[in-house]
């Protein structure tokens, strides 16, 4: 017959699952994902790393679930962002300045979300990830260009286009960034460090967005 988990013995099991998720974000905002080992991320957790095998096969495994749970919080964050402004160019200028602005905040795990060298698996994420933003823009483009707020224009492709735009201008301040310093405290990171020069990238890349979709800056004379 075979073992059926008793639903304490499943609960036990996916709150250490959880844990051990909130511990490797820890972990890969101080490191990156070069420094969220196996062992790392038991050990931040305050597990053994076998019981780590028992919710992840693998590192590309956990790199996968850790990536989806970071992804999925930046998502909300500019959602909501979005929800808060009125017509399609002010919402597509909320998309870029929450991104940017919440990417600098935390440069290392920014970095990670976007350019550090990692397995395979994580890149495949990361075309999901640029295309969730993507669509985001997109929706707000058609939107505007149905309203005549904006010239006629291929939604999608312009939107790429942004993302790409946005994240390549990111990736030099994120890598500038300095590293933070190594802590004893198991479950802290230490504050964010913003990338020295930094301070009007968030405006510098706003005011871009909305001059390559075709339309007026509010800054323009």
């Amino acid at each position: 017959m075979a073992y059926r988990r008793t639903p304490a013995v499943q609960a036990r099991l996916d709150t250490q699952r959880e844990a051990v998720l909130q511990a490797a974000v820890l972990l890969l905002a101080e490191r990156g994902y070069g420094g969220c080992t196996m062992a790392a991320v038991a050990d931040r957790a305050g597990i053994a790393t076998g019981s780590l095998y028992q919710h992840f096969a693998n590192k590309a495994e956990l790199s996968v679930q850790l990536f989806r749970r970071v992804v999925t919080r930046e998502m909300a964050a500019v959602n909501a962002a979005v929800a808060l402004r009125e017509g399609p160019r002010q919402r597509i200028a909320a998309v870029v300045e929450t991104f940017a602005a919440r990417a600098l905040r935390a440069p290392r795990l920014a970095y990670a979300l976007l350019v550090e060298p990692a397995d395979a698996v994580v890149d495949s994420e990361r075309l999901v990830f640029r295309r969730a933003f993507r669509d985001v823009i997109a929706t707000e483009i058609a939107a505007a260009v149905a309203s005549g707020e904006l010239p006629e224009q291929d939604p999608v492709l312009t939107a790429a286009a942004l993302v790409g735009a946005v994240g390549e201008a990111l990736a030099g301040p994120l890598a500038a960034a300095p590293e933070p310093e190594a802590t004893a405290a198991p479950t802290r990171t230490a504050a964010p460090t913003k990338p020295a020069g930094t301070t009007d990238v968030v405006p510098a890349l706003v005011s871009f967005t909305l001059r390559a979709l075709g339309g007026r800056d509010d800054s323009d004379a």
